[in-house]
């Protein structure tokens, strides 16, 4: 395990009471672990802006009454086959489905993957959801 390192951060004290209030309703433990998440999400972020290897979900919901939309949506995943893990489709109620697709690659293609799918007529909401394994961070 690297050494731990103790450092002063000063905040005002309102910002202070708001973190708090995060940390309590997240259940962490202490600032310092709360304070280490917040650190890690940032910078994985900034591992998938690199364009390094990503994983991620492209989360959306759709009328699955649109003319074709079904189909389109088939054909967007068979085009990048490549990058699509596994996929879970759900029916919300008569109308509606939820897709959720498992994507691995690089940064820039995960986006093209969820910007086609997200773009077509039809789609209600998408999101796409990136992280990395973040071997960089402990």
């Amino acid at each position: 395990m690297d050494e731990l390192v103790r450092f002063g951060v000063s905040l005002d004290q309102r910002l202070l009471a708001e973190f708090d209030r995060h940390i309590r309703r997240r259940h962490y433990t202490n600032r310092s672990e709360a304070l280490r998440d917040l650190i890690r999400n940032d910078l994985i972020g900034d591992e998938w802006d690199d364009d390094k290897e990503t994983v991620g979900t492209i989360t959306f919901v759709y009328d699955h009454h649109v003319r074709d939309l079904a189909s389109k949506l088939t054909d967007i995943q068979h085009d990048y086959h490549g990058q699509i893990l596994s996929g879970m489709h759900v029916h919300l109620d008569h109308n509606h489905c939820l897709e959720v697709l498992v994507v691995k690659g690089k940064g820039t293609d995960i986006k093209k993957v969820a910007d086609a799918l997200v773009s077509v007529k039809g789609v209600k909401h998408g999101k796409l959801t990136m992280t990395t394994t973040g071997i960089f961070l402990r």
